[in-house]
């Protein structure tokens, strides 16, 4: 994939060894967006409408955040990492970035996604770079997401150009504010015109569905931790949640036959604007009988897991795709076009899938910096 963030190669045989073991790899996003864009609020939000998951939080400046509404939910102390010394991208590098993931994602804090809280003068680039460079066995990258204030859009590409390069690396772009522009069926087209392929999403008050970032837990999986679903349970009188879905657009595809690497491939090199994530099972059939392929796919990351089938459990191709504006007839038909019952494997056939596993044994495989 030309424009992949990273990629690399390593041996079924490893990865299943370690996915056997429960390895479970914790979601890295970076919340990015000049000062005043809304990624505090955004951020409040995710914190509200999490549907149970915990968030772990690295900040540069926590003073913004509702402290109080945080202790309630217990996600103050081991689940937030506060940084007041300035720019993250500056102040720290990988090996100390490595000691906060390592707390955070430590398996007795129960988080399921961490969220990077740039400072609003931070370079994105940067710190995909840092979370990329993470030799940290527990996390994944999750995706840039850029907010920007859709009501000052222009007078911020004016003090600040280099917005248009932030845009150009973003993986989702929340374009907050909506309701106070003036113009804004411009505004969205002209930040489409800035992206590459990123998904786009409307939005305001930073109300976004948490599903276009990370799965959510249902509530009643959480024990003993209050969340901060359950403080709205009764007293929300401003409940949005409704709704929130009409920012995204989503498929399911199932498949009893089983995938061709090659076509696959092909597919996902070629996937189309504005699909953000791609999650789900693989059963490559007759390439690898052994294992079904987890995939993680988010923006122009890409990433496969070989795992052991898990016994008695049908052999299926289970993917759901999540993106904003995305044609999902046209999607399911090129998925079900991949499809290939030949009881024979091509030797070569796994090479592309190969390219995107990734483990331990190598060290770090073959990554490529996001473009400039």
């Amino acid at each position: 994939m030309g424009n992949s963030v990273a990629n690399s190669q390593d041996s079924s045989r490893d990865n299943s060894r370690d996915n056997s073991r429960g390895q479970r790899q914790i979601p890295v996003v970076v919340l990015a967006g000049f000062l005043g864009s809304g990624k505090t609020t955004l951020l409040n939000h995710l914190l509200h409408r999490s549907g149970g998951s915990r968030i772990g939080v690295i900040v540069n400046d926590f003073g913004a955040i509702e402290i109080d509404a945080m202790a309630v939910a217990g996600a103050l102390g081991d689940s937030t990492v506060s940084l007041g010394n300035g720019c993250l991208c500056c102040a720290v590098d990988v090996g100390e970035l490595d000691l906060y993931l390592d707390r955070l994602a430590a398996p007795a804090t129960g988080i399921d996604v961490i969220v990077i809280e740039a400072s609003g003068l931070a370079e994105p680039q940067e710190l995909v770079r840092m979370v990329l460079a993470s030799e940290h066995p527990g996390i994944v990258y999750g995706g840039l997401v850029e907010v920007v204030d859709a009501a000052e859009f222009d007078d911020t590409r004016a003090k600040h150009p280099e917005i248009d390069r932030h845009l150009a690396l973003a993986d989702l772009v929340v374009v907050n504010k909506l309701d106070r522009a003036d113009d804004a069926d411009r505004i969205l087209g002209l930040v489409r015109s800035l992206t590459d392929r990123a998904a786009v999403v409307p939005a305001a008050y930073g109300r976004i569905d948490p599903e276009l970032l990370f799965d959510c837990r249902p509530s009643e999986e959480r024990i003993g931790q209050l969340s901060f679903d359950d403080l709205h349970e009764h007293t929300d009188d401003e409940d949005h949640a409704g709704h929130l879905h009409t920012g995204y657009d989503s498929l399911s595809f199932p498949s009893g036959v089983p995938l061709d690497p090659r076509r696959l491939m092909r597919f996902l090199d070629s996937r189309p604007e504005g699909l953000y994530r791609i999650k789900g099972y693989v059963d490559f059939g007759p390439y690898d009988p052994a294992n079904r392929y987890a995939v993680h796919a988010v923006g122009r990351f890409l990433r496969f897991y070989p795992e052991p089938w898990p016994p008695g459990e049908d052999r299926l191709t289970q993917l759901v795709l999540i993106g904003s504006g995305i044609d999902t007839d046209v999607l399911g038909k090129e998925l079900q076009a991949c499809a290939n019952d030949a009881p024979h494997a091509d030797e070569h056939g796994m090479w592309g899938v190969l390219r995107y596993v990734r483990g331990p044994a190598e060290g770090e495989a073959d990554l490529e910096d996001p473009p400039a």
